[in-house]
């Protein structure tokens, strides 16, 4: 199972240059059976990302470029009357598919944002009181701009929580640029990029990651963690208990790349941000401050004492002192 997700993740950092912790959480998301939020400034290869992951399993696949004219009914189907039965027939949306590619998810109106919710957690679809199961695996893929850009619709925080993780692009270095334009300068390297696993392979990791063990200190610390998040002063809205969900399958399912049968506190560590900041609202005086989500998890990881293997936190464990460049941030 380790060997089929190896070949996922290197088929795509062969199109994602220079960037092998992003392609690690989307691969991550995908077998934690969760969502993914791609948030960046245009042009950093946030849809390729996308692309180069839905390319890389053998499942149907199907892209939604979202505008401010795109209606609900475009995304979850439309009951049309079929005048030779006489009777009314569903015509399925876009969302009818195992992977699907939400381009520009935030240019669209509120209200075709929501036609996503019911599909992002509860994996089906209800059209004129008829409800339809959504094929699996299942996984949305979403790209958006930043909301200070022109013409852009903040998501819901209802939305924003059914989203497993947000991740950044951020540019590339030097190098990596250069790799790719040699690599991007004559032709797309979508175009030679083949499946490297089937659906049925997803499904047996995703079993996989669902028999990971996850010791009762570490359920207990990613309950502190998020648990922190409610009480924190600088923040009005902290993290739902969906969240702490959410962080303990990305942890369990980076636990099984990484080989191991089990999870550990390393594994929440390293989730908590893209897990839990982008569901997280800051208060005026700290937006004011100019704190960012980001920096106040990494400040929660400081603050929250590491469970050792008896279930007791030894004496300054704490995640600043074991993972001290990022106090930087």
């Amino acid at each position: 199972m380790t060997a089929a997700a190896e070949r996922i993740r290197r088929s795509v950092e062969a199109v994602i240059e220079g960037k092998p912790e992003v392609v690690r959480l989307a691969l991550t998301v995908l077998l934690a059976e969760g969502h993914l939020l791609i948030e960046d400034v245009p042009g950093v290869g946030k849809t390729m990302l996308a692309k180069a992951l839905a390319r890389s399993v053998d499942c149907s696949v199907t892209r939604i470029q979202f505008t401010p004219d795109l209606l609900p009914s475009d995304v979850t189907g439309v009951s049309i009357y079929d005048q030779q039965r006489h009777e009314f027939e569903f015509k399925p949306g876009a969302v009818f598919s195992q992977i699907v590619i939400g381009d520009e998810i935030n240019r669209a109106s509120p209200k075709t944002q929501s036609a996503l919710l019911e599909s992002l957690e509860e994996r089906q679809v209800t059209v004129d009181g008829r409800s339809y199961e959504l094929p699996e695996p299942f996984m949305v893929v979403a790209t958006q701009n930043p909301v200070e850009m022109e013409g852009t619709y903040p998501l819901p925080e209802a939305q924003r929580d059914r989203f497993m993780a947000r991740v950044s692009m951020g540019y590339p270095s030097a190098d990596a640029e250069l790799r790719m334009l040699a690599a991007h300068g004559s032709a797309s390297p979508l175009d030679g990029l083949q499946p490297v696993a089937h659906a049925h392979d997803i499904l047996k990791l995703i079993d996989s990651v669902r028999g990971v063990h996850v010791a009762e200190a570490v359920q207990r610390y990613a309950v502190d963690l998020v648990g922190a998040t409610r009480t924190h002063p600088e923040l009005r809205l902290g993290a739902s208990p969906r969240a702490t969900l959410h962080l303990l399958r990305a942890a369990k399912a980076s636990a099984m790349l990484s080989g191991r049968e089990f999870a550990l506190p390393d594994d929440l560590q390293a989730l908590a941000v893209p897990v839990l900041a982008h569901r997280l609202l800051l208060t005026a005086q700290a937006q004011m401050n100019r704190r960012t989500a980001e920096q106040v998890v990494v400040d929660i990881l400081q603050r929250t004492p590491v469970p050792a293997a008896g279930g007791q936190p030894p004496a300054g464990a704490y995640y600043g002192q074991r993972h001290p460049g990022l106090r930087r941030l």
